[in-house]
């Protein structure tokens, strides 16, 4: 049985992966495929769902000085990233990560999973690989792929998000995927993999459970083609123990079509549906339903949610982009503005298994001017994105967003607007720019932000170039920013201790670096993971201060 159905031998940009039971190809027809490119943009797991490997590229690399992070650590090991044929795969890319103490998980699209069949060692047919380090990001254990019971019914198609979880003085984490079948057809769905630290100090391992549904299909056509999920990720609410997920749903009708963002929970130790931090239990789950849906249907495309929680109250924030990519290529959005939106959805209406309200308790949004329609020298996908990153701070009684943004100059600037809690009444009059002036020329895109530290500041870290006519790339960082600030931020660390020139990276996958990089806050402790190509080839790295 051969999981190349995702992607085995397509070698070429149209899609022709291979069929699981017969080694034959195998168009991917579902509806989402011949949409994509045309009248819809997704995600890097939705590419490899609709076309498989996409090789591009070559590679060598630069230095660039790090400053106030430690030593860059690659969570993978290139080594591990070879079939059971012995094909080498090219590319782990799209990361996220998440610590907890000396512990922490990343994870990443995995090219090996184009090439190796279902069932293979260490679970290598899955398109989502994570590593795990126990000794605070500096080593990692290459993992191999998320567990998957049955790779011949469903698969992780990358997409990850990590989230972290310290419960009865054990330590969890979990991380989300697409998951689909190989086969492309029945529903679509979202999944995360449970997994606990067994052991402690530098003998420390990781265990992870099986797949466990969050989101499925909420609609199908009697032809077996279903709705298709896009895009998940998580935020954490560790004081009542509930985990949440949001993402897109791309529907079949012509009033869904476009993306619904909608919102999963999962219960890891709240208690109201039997959940355990061992073994959640997610609603929707596998069935067609809808948590909470909270975006309006539109003709525009609705895309890139993320969440947050306020540990505070319980009150949750969603931000996603809305008009991202039909703003360009669709008649009825070229007169309808492009935005960030940020949703507050009220504590009270977050009741288990059903929520007990229609949509968001309140919703505003700030003007983008995208950047879309720019070609990113070296990235191998069009278009790029502007997608909105979300934290709380109590502290400051703020929620706020990042993304990139070309109104001060055609190559993008990362830019921070904060509102109240709540009320989602506008801090700012005008965004606030975190890229200082060394970076205010080249391209600035990707900010990751995840959560305050114990100040209630912020650390925003992206890709940056410092020359508008290079693609040598690094990783920039403005730390301990505060949300409610109205000055621009004057100096940025850097990250990386050598850039990548993405015009020569050798790659399998597209989008070859993702489409999006990580940070994570635990305590004072920041962690930041992006997609690397010193190597020759993308990889996933972190680095810590």
């Amino acid at each position: 049985m051969v999981l190349a159905a995702v992607g085995l031998l397509a070698l070429a940009a149209s899609p022709s992966p291979v069929s699981a039971s017969k080694a034959a190809p195998k168009t991917n027809d579902n509806p989402l495929c011949s949409r994509l490119g045309k009248e819809i943009q997704a995600s890097s797991g939705a590419q490899m769902f609709c076309y498989g490997s996409q090789p591009t590229g070559n590679g060598v690399v630069r230095g660039t000085p790090g400053a106030s992070f430690g030593p860059n650590s690659n969570a993978a090991r290139p080594s591990e990233d070879v079939s059971p044929a012995g094909v080498q795969a090219y590319g782990q890319s799209e990361v996220s990560i998440a610590a907890t103490g000396n512990y922490v998980v990343e994870a990443w699209n995995d090219a090996t999973g184009f090439f190796s069949p279902c069932p293979s060692p260490l679970h290598k047919e899955e398109l989502t690989g994570f590593g795990f380090s126990n000794d605070g990001g500096s080593t990692f254990v290459d993992q191999g792929g998320v567990p998957v019971s049955d790779c011949n019914s469903a698969v992780a198609f990358g997409d990850p998000s990590v989230e972290a979880y310290t419960s009865g003085g054990t330590s969890y984490f979990y991380i989300s995927s697409l998951y689909d079948s190989p086969f492309f057809n029945g529903p679509s769905q979202l999944a995360l993999n449970a997994c606990t630290v067994v052991g402690s100090g530098s003998s420390a391992t990781l265990s992870c459970n099986n797949a466990i549904p969050a989101a499925s299909s909420s609609e199908c056509s009697p032809f077996g083609f279903c709705s298709f999920l896009d895009k998940e990720f998580l935020a954490i609410d560790a004081t009542r123990g509930l985990l949440y997920m949001s993402y897109t749903e791309f529907g079949i009708h012509r009033g869904t079509a476009f993306g619904v963002i909608k919102l999963a929970v999962c219960d890891i130790g709240n208690g109201a549906m039997g959940g355990t931090a061992a073994s959640p239990v997610c609603t929707p789950g596998s069935a067609p339903t809808s948590y909470l849906t909270l975006s309006r249907t539109s003709q525009c495309e609705n895309e890139g949610a993320y969440p947050a929680v306020d540990a505070a109250t319980g009150d949750v924030y969603v931000a996603y982009e809305h008009n991202w990519a039909t703003n360009f290529f669709s008649f009825k959005c070229a007169h309808q503005v492009t935005s960030n939106v940020v949703n507050f959805v009220d504590a009270s209406c977050l009741t288990l298994p059903v929520a007990s309200c229609s949509g968001p308790t309140a919703v505003n949004r700030v003007t983008v001017i995208s950047m879309d329609a720019a070609f990113i020298p070296g990235y191998n996908r069009f278009p790029a994105s502007d997608f909105p990153r979300i934290a709380v701070s109590d502290q400051n009684g703020s929620v706020s967003i990042v993304w990139n943004d070309a109104r001060n100059h055609p190559l993008g600037d990362i830019l921070l607007e904060s509102y109240d809690l709540q009320t989602l009444s506008r801090v700012q009059t005008n965004p606030v720019q975190l890229n200082a002036a060394a970076t205010s020329g080249g391209m600035n895109f990707m900010p990751a932000l995840r959560g305050a530290n114990p100040n209630g500041n912020l650390d925003v870290s992206w890709f940056s170039r410092t020359n508008a006519n290079s693609t040598l790339t690094d990783v920039s960082f403005a730390g301990g920013v505060n949300p409610r600030t109205h000055h621009p931020v004057t100096s940025n660390s850097v990250v990386t201790t050598q850039s990548s020139d993405w015009n020569a990276v050798s790659s399998d996958i597209i989008p070859n670096f993702g489409d999006y990089t990580d940070n994570y806050v635990d305590g004072f402790r920041s962690y930041v993971a992006w997609s690397d190509g010193r190597i020759g080839e993308p990889q996933p790295f972190d680095a810590h201060r």
